[in-house]
């Protein structure tokens, strides 16, 4: 479990584990509406070598970056209303291909994610301050 204290902590978090990702590696990302995920997503980029700018694919389900040490492949799954959706963009070849994918709101399509995924939880605690964030990051076992 990792403490943050402000959204460049967040970023550091994200920088940090992009800067050790592998091909073939799959990150599930969860957390609220607003708990920073889009920060923690830039940071990962940033760890790949991405420097362009990285925004929440929303309405597009996936965005490819390519110009990193791996490809990246950022999906945000907030809007599909049936898993199904995700054969139609091809996102088996995605999972098992030469990059790296990080998915928003991986737990709407739960029967999709392969076993090896590794699962991001970002989480507030307002007890803690505002900008306060706990980010645990588990191998495996989706439903940990």
């Amino acid at each position: 479990m990792i403490e943050t204290f402000c959204a460049e902590e967040t970023f550091d978090v994200g920088e940090r584990l992009g800067s050790q990702a592998r091909a073939g590696e799959v990150y599930c990302l969860l957390g609220d509406l607003g708990v920073g995920k889009t920060v923690f997503t830039q940071g990962f980029a940033r760890g790949l070598g991405i420097d362009e700018p990285i925004s929440s694919p929303t309405f597009t389900i996936v965005q490819e970056y390519e110009e990193g040490r791996l490809p990246f492949y950022h999906f945000d799954v907030y809007r599909i209303a049936d898993p199904e959706e995700m054969d139609e963009i091809g996102f088996e070849d995605y999972l098992y291909g030469q990059g790296v994918c990080l998915i928003e709101w991986a737990d709407l399509i739960r029967d999709l994610i392969p076993p090896f995924a590794k699962t991001v939880v970002i989480e507030k605690d307002l007890d803690k301050g505002f900008d306060y964030r706990r980010i645990t990051v588990r191998e495996g076992d989706f439903d940990a």
